[in-house]
């Protein structure tokens, strides 16, 4: 059985200050970084005496928690792109509300991208699902896979067998902080015992 556990990273400084996140390499907060260290804490008590890969998004807000994590387990992650937070192109290093009154092109299909050189959900799909596949056939028993919201709620879809085109019917988006635990039995069935806990920060 393979033990597949999900964490969004927590508070970060866009989270506070209005900017966009995205590609732009934001650090966690004060805040953010006492949680990171709550979830490595809570983890390393449910996982004592199991093997333990940790792969993240190499943006900072998710390096940095997943090397809060990481040193509870006496490990080391191992750092992804495909696991980054989706492109908006332009929109990078502007404000929220710069975002939302300069849309170049509405979000209704899962090809739509917001501005010319951003990505779209099905860019960012694509660019995860090669890692998705990964993760699920290799011999790896428990894996953390610290990332970004979109891109969660993207892997979310991929894990109870969702297609692409299902986006805008169906998101399971978390709350920075959350914590899901997935369960890929050896017959290949994929179960979900939490979805987004946001205990593991307190």
């Amino acid at each position: 059985m393979k033990h597949i556990i999900t964490v969004q990273h927590p508070q970060s400084v866009h989270h506070t200050n209005g900017m966009v996140g995205s590609w732009t390499d934001w650090d966690l907060t004060e805040l953010g970084k006492k949680q990171a260290d709550n979830i490595g804490t809570k983890l390393a008590e449910e996982l004592v005496g199991k093997s333990v890969v940790v792969y993240s998004s190499d943006l900072k807000r998710a390096k940095q928690t997943a090397e809060a994590i990481a040193k509870h387990l006496g490990t080391e992650p191992i750092y992804r792109q495909e696991l980054r937070e989706r492109n908006l192109g332009k929109a990078c290093g502007k404000t929220v509300e710069w975002l939302r009154g300069n849309i170049e092109h509405p979000e209704k299909t899962i090809d739509d991208r917001l501005f010319s050189d951003a990505e779209s959900r099905r860019d960012a799909w694509n660019r995860l699902w090669p890692f998705y596949e990964e993760v699920i056939t290799n011999d790896e028993e428990n894996v953390i896979i610290v990332s970004h919201g979109d891109l969660l709620s993207i892997w979310n879809a991929m894990y109870i067998g969702l297609p692409a085109e299902s986006y805008y019917q169906v998101e399971i988006h978390g709350p920075a902080g959350g914590v899901s635990h997935m369960f890929v039995d050896d017959d290949g069935k994929h179960r979900i015992r939490h979805i987004n806990d946001m205990s593991y920060i307190l």
